[in-house]
């Protein structure tokens, strides 16, 4: 029998391939952050600045081309239709979660061309390396800004995620969080 994807209110689920790729998604979210922090806050010749500076680049490529494979799955498998609720409300959750992808793809991309730019390559994961440009002083602080309002907008952008998500838990008590979660096995 195959699984439900039906929530336990009726609504319908996101399949499981949107599901795993929401949450991988939030889970690179969740680490290329800190190593951003924690390389920026160390001295310039401190040992491990490099290493955190390839696992931030590393993983900002990762999630460029995990987004882009979400956003080519949600065209060929739409989500799910959405529950009752104020048409504001649906088109404000639409917005965010199109500018997450927007933003999404719009820092990896910023944060090649500001390192490429000052003629570094980007090596992923220690695998490989894509290699960097000529140098351009002009266009690399061009990226940089684009970096710097690129993370403030992620903030944002997560940060009302998750809000949202705490609101329709918490407060409106509708189910909808449900339908990013996987199907729970039924005791009893």
């Amino acid at each position: 029998m195959p699984p439900t994807y039906v929530t336990a209110s009726g609504m319908p689920r996101y399949n499981g391939i949107a599901q795993a790729l929401h949450w991988l998604t939030a889970l690179l979210v969740a680490a290329v952050l800190p190593l951003a922090w924690v390389a920026t806050s160390l001295a310039r010749d401190a040992p491990a600045k490099g290493d955190l500076f390839v696992l931030h680049k590393s993983v900002g490529l990762t999630l460029f081309a995990l987004v882009v494979l979400r956003i080519v799955w949600r065209i060929l498998h739409p989500a799910p239709p959405e529950p009752r609720m104020p048409a504001a409300l649906a088109v404000l959750g639409r917005i965010n979660h199109w500018l997450l992808y927007a933003v999404f793809l719009i820092m990896p991309v910023s944060g090649y061309l500001l390192s490429a730019l000052a003629g570094r390559a980007t090596p992923y994961f220690w695998l490989f390396t894509v290699p960097g440009l000529p140098k351009d002083e002009g266009l690399q602080k061009i990226f940089h800004s684009v970096h710097l309002v690129g993370q403030w907008a992620v903030y944002l952008l997560v940060g009302l995620h998750i809000l949202a998500t705490v609101w329709h838990v918490a407060i409106r008590r509708d189910g909808l969080h449900e339908r990013m979660m996987p199907v729970q096995d039924q005791v009893g």
